[in-house]
């Protein structure tokens, strides 16, 4: 088979008994936190917007919102619920910068649906396909250049996902996935200005999955030869770095989602390191903001480039503060903490938090390339001279460091304590439970109605 047919292969006819057990934790835990992220994000700039504008719209309603309940086409669907997943960036991602779960889990439950129901194991099988391809076609800082990973990879992901729950066949997941080639697209820049085409591209990336399997099964095409081409992916994307090959290696036997990460703090995954060891330093030696004179924090130049910019309060001050290494140092340091409810543009415009952004500095060390995508060191100075510095080459919940099974329990509990229109208590043990059993589900559709609100 072509690199392009073994992909399709694996995407619609790979068992889910053959995926190893530890693979099937992590996809489970990328369900789990879209779907808590999910709820969380319902309130957040620009849902009311795109929900209003999408209602609009209309069309045939195939497909449920979370928390909302409406019907809408089943596209519309999964790009306003991918828009809310990824609206806290609190959901999963992986170095260096693409997040799956969030486009993924909105497309496959939008399939579902699509499809009139699926099991539970159908549905994980999808959400573990669908995660190991984004996962081949993630690549490195230098190949990305700029491009926002998550418009690069995940279009694959969730259009994988999509086409394996609405039971295509391999002609057609090809037919598919060259669909997905042609939607790439997305750049940093959306982050590094703090607007929200962060949490919009998340949406068109899971509609996208959902209209190129839909397509894919009427019979329109896509590039065949979106790995082999001369215009192919890796030339493309990859920069001529890349062999087609390379995308399938191993296809089955080495399970690459298992370079997922999960945040602790609810910011960008450049952020998840400095936070940390701030919050150390604060804890051991009881610091304050008024004995702080200087903090300076150096990283890789990529990490840097997306974090590092001068702060400056926008018009989304969450994305602002999410995507800034200045604002999370003065924010765990003032708050002694990270938690959504920080990121509330009120808490992110708070004097006293400003007050310190203004002594936080930050360098782009191309010698951190060397340590690691998430290398961070911070250099606290207090007003006395005393400088205290710490260091690590993996951020917390980056592979190397995985989170336990209470720290993941922890971000959901955030999840619904921020939630505009949270779960009822029965609820979310009910989602807990599903989820960790999603297998035996007779119908995936139980779990989408326990993410609306009643």
């Amino acid at each position: 088979m072509s690199p392009e047919e073994a992909l399709a292969h694996f995407v619609v006819a790979h068992p889910l008994a053959e995926v190893p057990a530890d693979a099937l934790r992590t996809t489970r835990r990328v369900l789990l936190a879209a779907s808590s992220t999910g709820v969380a994000g319902a309130g957040e700039d620009g849902v009311a917007e795109l929900r209003a504008l999408l209602r609009e719209r209309g069309g045939t309603p195939q497909a449920t919102t979370l928390v909302f309940g409406d019907r809408m086409p089943a596209v519309a669907a999964a790009q306003l619920n991918g828009t809310m997943c990824r609206a806290l960036d609190f959901c999963d991602a992986m170095a260096p910068g693409p997040h799956f779960g969030a486009a993924l889990v909105p497309a496959c439950l939008a399939a579902a649906e699509l499809r009139g129901g699926c099991s539970g194991a159908e549905l994980l099988a999808a959400l573990a396909v669908g995660c190991e391809v984004g996962a081949r076609f993630n690549l490195s800082e230098r190949q990305y250049d700029g491009f926002d990973p998550t418009g690069i990879a995940a279009v694959f992901a969730a259009t994988a996902g999509a086409a394996r729950v609405l039971g295509l066949d391999a002609a057609q997941a090809q037919r598919a996935l060259g669909l997905a080639f042609n939607r790439c697209g997305g750049s940093f820049q959306s982050h590094i200005d703090g607007t929200l085409g962060v949490r919009l591209l998340q949406g068109w990336v899971a509609a996208a999955g959902v209209e190129g399997a839909q397509m894919a099964q009427r019979g329109l095409t896509g590039p065949l030869n979106f790995l082999q081409g001369v215009y192919g992916f890796p030339h493309l994307y990859g920069r001529g770095t890349l062999a087609p090959g390379d995308v399938v290696a191993g296809l089955g036997r080495e399970w690459r989602l298992q370079r997922m990460m999960f945040k602790p703090y609810p910011s960008c995954g450049a952020t998840q390191g400095l936070t940390e060891l701030v919050l150390a330093l604060v804890q051991e030696r009881g610091l304050t903001a008024e004995q702080v004179a200087q903090v300076e924090v150096r990283q890789p130049p990529y990490s840097h480039r997306l974090v590092g910019h001068p702060f400056k309060l926008g018009a989304n001050p969450r994305v602002d503060a999410q995507f800034s290494a200045a604002w999370c140092v003065a924010n765990a340091i003032v708050r002694r903490g990270s938690t959504l409810d920080h990121f509330r543009p009120e808490q992110v415009a708070d004097p006293a938090v400003l007050a310190l952004v203004d002594r936080v500095h930050t360098v782009g060390d191309p010698a951190m390339d060397e340590r690691g995508h998430t290398a961070v060191d911070v250099i606290v100075t207090t007003a006395d001279g005393t400088r205290h510095t710490r260091g690590l080459d993996i951020a917390p919940g980056f592979p190397g460091r995985p989170l336990s099974d209470a720290q993941h329990r922890a971000r959901f509990a955030d999840c619904m304590a921020y939630a505009p229109r949270p779960l009822a208590p029965g609820r979310q043990t009910a989602l807990l439970d599903g989820i960790e059993q999603v297998a035996g589900l007779a119908d995936a559709r139980e779990l989408l109605a326990l993410l609306v609100v009643r």
